[in-house]
């Protein structure tokens, strides 16, 4: 039933959603805040892991 999860066509069908629902004109600004919201993840989750290791 589901042997390949992610297809391309269930891409676009996600591309197109987002879309609509934030539109064009927000997606630039959503995008800026959700990689600088994954870079302060990634460093604080470095930073636990080198205190972890002392």
């Amino acid at each position: 039933m589901l042997r390949n999860g992610l297809e391309p066509w269930h891409l676009l069908i996600l591309a197109v959603v987002v879309v609509v629902l934030f539109g064009s004109k927000k997606l630039p600004d959503t995008a800026r805040a959700l990689g600088k919201s994954m870079r302060i993840l990634k460093s604080e989750a470095k930073a636990t892991k080198d205190d972890e290791a002392r």
